[in-house]
């Protein structure tokens, strides 16, 4: 009797679970896939973002250097990333003398590179170049190109264009 009560047509209750469990799966997999193809929307806008690197102390032979490989693509990991350094600038470097007093150091240079990426445009915006978050203040940052890798950089400006 028992039996006959717990079959309900030709399904017992495990089976009924069991189709249920298989239901709510593919609903869940499908509601994923679908939200997944509304972000590639989202996520083929792009922004172009700007940002100046400072680098102090670096050699003053650098800079004619530098100057003779601009533009240069932007690469991290061995792997061009898009965008590229698009110019440089040099400013004195100033170390403390024997007296006390700020002097500038002939051997070295303040350089000031200016690169440009593109990134896509998302709700909470991180920009990123390679593996390496791009915002101000951000230290050790290592500025990467094809023919040119400055250690030890700082961002110093950052601006998003829409």
């Amino acid at each position: 009797m028992e039996e006959r009560a717990k079959r309900i047509g030709k399904f017992n209750i495990v089976d009924i679970i069991a189709v249920l469990l298989i239901l709510a799966v593919l609903v869940f997999a499908g509601v994923k896939l679908m939200h997944r193809g509304g972000g590639e929307t989202a996520e083929s806008a792009m922004t172009k973002v700007t940002y100046v690197v400072k680098a102090e102390g670096v050699p003053a032979e650098l800079y004619e250097t530098c100057l003779e490989h601009l533009p240069s693509p932007l690469m991290a990991s061995g792997a061009l990333v898009g965008g590229q350094i698009e110019s440089v600038e040099k400013a004195p470097y100033y170390v403390l003398g024997p007296d006390g007093q700020w002097v500038e150091d002939p051997d070295h240079v303040t350089l000031y590179f200016t690169a440009s990426t593109e990134t896509p445009t998302t709700e909470v915006m991180t920009t990123k170049v390679g593996d390496q978050e791009v915002r101000i203040g951000k230290k050790d940052y290592i500025l990467k190109s094809e023919y040119i890798e400055i250690n030890g950089g700082t961002i110093i400006d950052v601006k998003w264009e829409q």
